[in-house]
């Protein structure tokens, strides 16, 4: 078994595609099947069902995923940490990050850090915040850039870097547009675009109907849920929809300043999120990951 293997069988696994498998490692389709082949024949079990489109996992290759990136991320740690022994700052740098804060907070340091670091290679993910926090805490990631958290992780350690204030917005055509005066109980009668649940975002705007009484929820109709899908893990997408009238909804106060938009002066009054850095708890960073922090703003 060799680290090239179970790259192969990881890119195979995740594209379920051999040939996808392939582009992603820059291999031909043919080499990526050898190295599937020298690695079911070296643990003696078929890790794959070739289908007519796709290749499924058999319940062996299941077993064997986790263990992989187990192993894969242990090797990389492994170089990491003796490349800080020498004080060499290169390698592979994996992080990850939240299309908002990928988009809009890191490109002037990712390129501020590849142009002092060319020798450095930037592996990165655009994840949602939660699901950045758990690849970091599963080790697949060294550091990550997130909504974070508004309790503590048992397994991360969490520096907040931007303070993201959030305003309540609708379109100039919404009918909350002509309201003079606004409570959150005046926008329960009105189609909501959220946050999926699951996120700290949508948390936070939960919590701010909960200390007036209300429920969220009721801003959903059921009627409406059942025809368009009113939640999104993308503000990006949540504005757009905003923006042409579909509902009312919470927004980075960046990004509420658009033309097709007008914030409602509502709502609980300093309304934000902390977006910040993340990292694994009793892990040093290597030479590259300290070299990236360096370079971060003060929290704030």
């Amino acid at each position: 078994m060799d680290t090239q293997s179970l790259q192969a069988f990881i890119a195979v696994a995740e594209t379920e595609s051999f040939s996808l498998a392939g582009q992603r490692l820059h291999l031909t389709q043919p080499a990526v099947s050898k190295r599937i082949a020298l690695l079911e024949d070296s643990l003696d079990s078929q890790l794959f069902d070739r289908l007519p489109r796709k290749a499924v996992l058999t319940p062996a290759g299941e077993a064997l995923l986790p263990k992989a990136k187990h192993i894969l991320s242990e090797l990389l740690e492994i170089k990491t940490e003796l490349a800080s022994l020498s004080g060499d700052i290169s390698g592979t740098l994996r992080i990850g990050t939240s299309h908002h804060i990928g988009l809009h907070h890191l490109p002037h340091l990712l390129r501020q850090f590849h142009t002092a670091y060319p020798q450095v290679k930037l592996a990165m993910q655009f994840l949602g915040s939660e699901a950045a926090c758990e690849a970091l805490a599963q080790g697949e990631l060294d550091i990550a850039f997130a909504t974070l958290p508004l309790e503590e992780h048992p397994k991360l350690d969490m520096q907040p870097i931007w303070r993201d204030p959030l305003s309540f917005v609708c379109a100039f055509t919404h009918p909350l547009s002509k309201m003079k005066k606004l409570t959150l109980q005046d926008l329960t009668q009105f189609e909501a675009i959220l946050p999926e649940p699951n996120t700290v975002t949508f948390e936070i705007i939960e919590d701010a109907f909960k200390a007036d009484g209300l429920s969220l929820q009721s801003a959903l109709p059921s009627r409406y849920r059942e025809t368009i899908s009113m939640m999104s893990s993308y503000m990006e997408t949540i504005k757009m929809m905003a923006s042409v009238g579909l509902g009312w909804a919470v927004l980075p106060e960046h990004m509420a300043k658009d033309k097709d938009l007008m914030k409602l002066p509502i709502g609980p009054k300093h309304l934000h999120r902390e977006l910040g850095v993340l990292q694994r708890k009793g892990k040093t960073l290597g030479t590259a990951g300290k070299a990236f922090l360096a370079i971060l703003p003060n929290n704030g």
